[in-house]
């Protein structure tokens, strides 16, 4: 029974996305709501970066979280290398978090 509704969402998914290769041509946007998009997308990137650093759950998930993230985020704005990032973010959470700021 729950092979149904997988296989009706991998559909839906592959026919969004193959809609978007087959009209690429034929829909054009003006050039003002491509930068809406593009400013959309970060608003929510960064909506999301503050909602999963800064909540743990319905309380605040202490500081040594968003320390993680910021040292990470600095990281990969300086074009650091993935896992220079990812280890620098880790090791900074981990270490505050061994030195006690929950």
């Amino acid at each position: 029974m729950t092979l149904v509704p997988i296989l009706v969402l991998a559909l839906g998914t592959f026919a969004f996305r193959f809609g978007g290769v087959l009209l690429r041509e034929r829909v054009t946007m003006p050039e003002h709501i491509r930068e809406l998009l593009s400013t959309a997308a970060i608003v929510l990137l960064v909506a999301l970066v503050a909602t999963s650093s800064l909540a743990k759950g319905p309380s605040f998930a202490g500081l040594a979280l968003p320390a993680g993230v910021l040292v990470g985020g600095v990281l990969a704005w300086r074009k650091a290398p993935f896992v220079v990032v990812v280890a620098a973010a880790a090791a900074t959470a981990a270490l505050l978090r061994l030195a006690g700021v929950a």
